[in-house]
């Protein structure tokens, strides 16, 4: 007998365990959430994967429901900001007061920590505050730390940031700055829903009857499926594609005339990071142990397009970062030569 046996069949539970629990999860958020498959999908990868992830969607689209949803769901710290124009840093990571030992007399400084000390955060229309203020997330966002007069304060992990905002709205809006668009794993857009869906919206919200959300899931076993999304198999020739795919996002490093026309800055190599980790968070997700060419081309859209910085020639023609990434998509189902 194999004596690595039994340690198999224990990591193969464990697996079986969290995926059973993130489809309870989805099911727990279902009961709120009409339809809208693909976002809480994509959430779901983003949960798994430990990234951050921004949605997108006109109002009324249930945006910060599904998130609060989501929260309500899982067995963790949740808190929420709502940003505005006059949002300022220490608002979001804390700031320290002056306090006194009433034994001695003693004047000290405490740091007393702001909402970010949360397992998961919702950064409400997070586009509404100053590029300043939203600066405030980059370092908790990359590091899972936060630093405040020359001391470092470590998040508890899991740590999520899901961020909101509204497309439509430009008064009082900053766009996000590109080095911080880079650091959300997902750029999720949240699209109307379907006739027959909006009718079960309108039939199900206007009642007396309440949903109770059930907590299905904690921190430790979400930490434990981010763990098993890396072991997650993937080819050597899954990972040239993805490779040549982001490379070819960029106008210097391609000879795709279409990239070179439109584009202005391509995506970095976090982008093929972030393409292979979701991919393994998807294939998971659906009791696979092995990436697919399906599940690389399922999240390319949301995490390469906000990566990819169109030129004035692409918006005088309404070309968007989809509309690129649908190309080399294109090119990857062919196989064809796009390294």
């Amino acid at each position: 007998m194999d004596q690595r046996q039994p340690a198999l069949e224990s990591a193969a539970k464990n697996v079986n365990e969290i995926v059973s629990r993130l489809a309870a999860l989805k099911q727990e958020m279902k009961k709120v959430i009409v339809g809208q498959e693909e976002p809480i999908d994509q959430l779901l990868m983003a949960f798994l994967a430990g990234g951050h992830a921004l949605l997108e969607g006109v109002p009324g689209l249930a945006k910060t429901l599904m998130i609060r949803t989501l929260a309500e769901a899982v067995d963790l710290h949740f808190r929420r900001i709502q940003f505005t124009p006059d949002l300022m840093p220490t608002d979001i990571i804390g700031t320290e007061i002056l306090e006194e030992n009433h034994a001695t007399g003693k004047r000290f400084f405490k740091f007393n920590q702001g909402p970010i000390f949360a397992n998961i955060l919702l950064a409400d229309e997070i586009n509404r505050t100053s590029p300043k203020t939203q600066s405030a997330l980059l370092e908790a966002m990359q590091e899972f730390a936060v630093t405040y007069a020359g001391t470092t304060y470590p998040l508890e992990k899991p740590f999520f940031i899901l961020a909101t905002q509204n497309p439509i709205e430009q008064a009082g809006t900053f766009p996000l700055p590109e080095a911080q668009l880079d650091r959300f794993l997902l750029y999720i857009k949240i699209d109307y829903p379907s006739a027959a869906e909006e009718r079960m919206i309108l039939e199900t919200t206007t009642g007396n009857k309440n949903f109770v959300v059930e907590k299905v899931i904690d921190g430790k076993k979400i930490l434990e499926g981010q763990n098993f999304v890396r072991e997650v198999h993937i080819s050597s020739e899954l990972i040239d594609l993805v490779n040549g795919a982001v490379r070819n996002t960029r106008p210097k490093q391609t000879d795709l005339k279409f990239v070179k026309e439109w584009v202005r800055w391509g995506a970095g190599p976090r982008a093929g990071q972030a393409i292979i980790l979701t991919a393994k968070a998807r294939a998971l997700l659906r009791g696979n142990f092995s990436v697919t060419l399906d599940d690389i081309k399922n999240v390319a859209f949301p995490v390469l397009r906000h990566r990819i910085l169109m030129n004035f020639k692409a918006e005088a023609e309404s070309v968007t970062p989809d509309d690129v990434i649908e190309k080399i998509i294109e090119l990857i189902s062919k196989r064809d030569n796009v390294i």
